[in-house]
């Protein structure tokens, strides 16, 4: 941390006193994160750094940027660095950089390309947003199968510095179908007569160029694989998906699913980028649905008021809140369980059957518990008097039944918005634990009811 303030102190007295070419030289010496740390210590001096380093590494610390950093200093450069970057930057992160500018801006950026990067640009923007397609990169290295090795070496020294990887080559037929592909290191370890066809294992695995981004990641995930080739319907190859651009979408997906699960929209822009007024409005949504959910309580208590004593009203918030937690637990399991591929939507029945067992267990033991704390409370204060075994049945019997209920509305609940079509994070654990409030206290006052009998009348 010290030699950060220190490297920051440096390059604010090279930038007041003129020195830029002293900054050039430090800056280009220096690691891309090493700068985005310098551009996030002194935002104002953004652009600057991105005019100074040399293009290869002003591309590198660009696109690891977040987009509003990327737009602020995209508007500060000057026109010849601003084209001489969208040129250079590589067609997934410009694509990337693309997809969240408006219109307008596209097009007037898109005529400052070269003829051959504009063809490009326009075919990977023309997929759908959040579809693989707009992550795939169409520079990539492929062989024909009857290649033999000094072929493929030659072929890789020829165009190998065009490609964003040459970890793993692909082998097409003469109609560009896609048939297997081939890592680098069975190419090395090869006798050089070997041919491309002897090497393939026709254990192929891509992804389709419409397919989601999220099912992209499940795949990444399951596979082990630094990058995977993407295909049309008829198998024709298009591009490829690296690990970097597949880190980064999971990573936004992480993002907004815990803003969701938090009780929130998931934002666009770094928190501190966001207005007070975007924030509020993300915000308030939610705070209101769930606002009105709680009102539903009045309407609980009021339905029970006249069979409401001291007692039950004082033990109603464990009973809230034993059911709105455990409602909150199963709903957050299960979610990440989607996000995570574990757990599809012919997999409800079972998730059920496992959180009626569950949540019957979980309830049996906070049952207990409350039967115990009722149970010493009387011992040492007397306080329930001589209906305290029946005040203690009932709580016991209460957590369970809330217990169950929140297990398996927290559970189900992604289920069913999955099955509508909707972003199962949606169901964050606010709005579980307030619906779970509401149909918990009907549950506790019912038992209640039922097991005081007379003493409530």
């Amino acid at each position: 941390m010290e030699e950060l303030e220190m490297q920051v102190e440096l390059i604010e007295n090279w930038i007041a006193a003129d020195q830029i070419s002293e900054l050039q030289d430090f800056l280009n010496e220096q690691n891309i994160s090493d700068v985005e740390e310098f551009i996030d210590e002194l935002p104002e001096h953004a652009a600057l750094f991105i005019e100074t380093l040399n293009i290869n590494r002003a591309v590198h610390v660009f696109s690891i940027l977040d987009f509003p950093t990327q737009e602020r200093i995209f508007k500060k450069l000057s026109p010849g660095k601003a084209r001489e970057l969208i040129n250079e930057m590589p067609p997934d992160d410009r694509t990337s950089f693309f997809s969240e500018l408006k219109g307008d801006v596209v097009k007037h950026l898109i005529i400052m390309l070269s003829p051959e990067e504009r063809k490009e640009a326009l075919s990977l923007l023309g997929y759908p947003e959040d579809s693989v397609g707009r992550l795939m990169t169409p520079d990539y290295i492929t062989v024909k199968p009857h290649w033999d090795i000094p072929r493929i070496l030659e072929h890789i020294r020829r165009y190998g510095d065009a490609s964003e990887t040459i970890d793993v080559l692909y082998v097409i037929d003469k109609e560009g179908r896609l048939m297997d592909d081939i890592k680098i290191r069975d190419i090395l370890v090869s006798d050089p007569d070997t041919k491309v066809e002897d090497l393939i294992d026709n254990r192929l695995i891509s992804l389709h160029a419409n397919d989601p981004q999220e099912e992209a990641v499940n795949v990444f995930r399951m596979n082990n694989r630094v990058a995977l080739p993407v295909v049309d319907e008829q198998g024709i190859m298009l591009g490829m998906v690296t690990i970097d651009d597949i880190l980064w979408v999971a990573n936004e997906e992480y993002t907004e699913d815990m803003q969701r699960i938090g009780g929130t929209e998931a934002l666009d822009e770094p928190y501190l980028d966001v207005s007070i007024f975007h924030l509020v409005k993300k915000r308030g949504g939610w705070l209101i649905v769930l606002f009105l959910g709680q009102l539903l309580t009045f309407n609980v208590l009021k339905f029970y008021e006249d069979r409401l004593t001291t007692i039950l009203v004082l033990l109603m918030p464990v009973i809230m809140s034993s059911g709105g937690n455990s409602g909150s637990q199963a709903s957050t399991l299960i979610i990440q369980a989607m996000a995570m591929g574990e757990v599809t939507l012919r997999d409800w029945w079972l998730v059920m059957r496992r959180e009626i067992l569950s949540g019957l267990l979980l309830g049996l033991i906070l049952g207990t518990l409350g039967f115990f704390r009722i149970s010493v409370d009387q011992a040492f204060s007397g306080t329930y008097g001589d209906a305290w075994v029946l005040y203690g049945l009932a709580i016991a019997f209460s957590l369970v039944g809330v217990v169950l209920w929140g297990s398996l509305v927290g559970a189900m609940l992604p289920f069913v918005l999955r099955k509508m079509g909707a972003d199962p994070a949606s169901s964050s654990a606010p709005f579980v634990s307030t619906l779970v409030d509401v149909t918990g206290l009907i549950i506790y006052f019912t038992i209640a009811t039922l097991v005081l009998g007379g003493i409530l009348v």
